[in-house]
């Protein structure tokens, strides 16, 4: 499954649901780094975009995406819909990320 098989949307354009799955889920639980922490406050000082953690977040955000489509792969969905992030702070510096969808079998709709 590629991320074109992905949608935040509840249809996928082109294509007809043909078996709902149920809900999926990727969640990743990351801590800053004191080496990340120590660079982010020197970024801070300087303004503008923080890399570091910009960094950090795309991947923890792309790794809880991979862990759902996964997830979706298992069970035989070829899709998910209805896709979404969410973000936890679980302690200082310990935030969860969450990405969940629905997990379909889509096949092409007849013109």
């Amino acid at each position: 499954m590629n991320a074109a098989m992905t949608t935040t949307a509840f249809t996928l354009d082109g294509y007809r649901i043909v078996k709902t799955f149920g809900v999926v889920r990727g969640i990743i639980v990351r801590s800053r780094s004191i080496f990340g922490t120590i660079g982010a406050g020197l970024q801070t000082l300087i303004g503008g975009n923080i890399t570091i953690l910009s960094n950090l977040c795309e991947r923890t955000r792309q790794d809880a995406l991979d862990q759902m489509l996964e997830h979706a792969r298992a069970l035989g969905a070829n899709a998910v819909i209805g896709l979404r992030y969410d973000a936890t702070e679980i302690m200082d510096g310990v935030t969860e990320v969450l990405c969940y969808g629905t997990a379909v079998l889509v096949e092409p709709s007849s013109a």
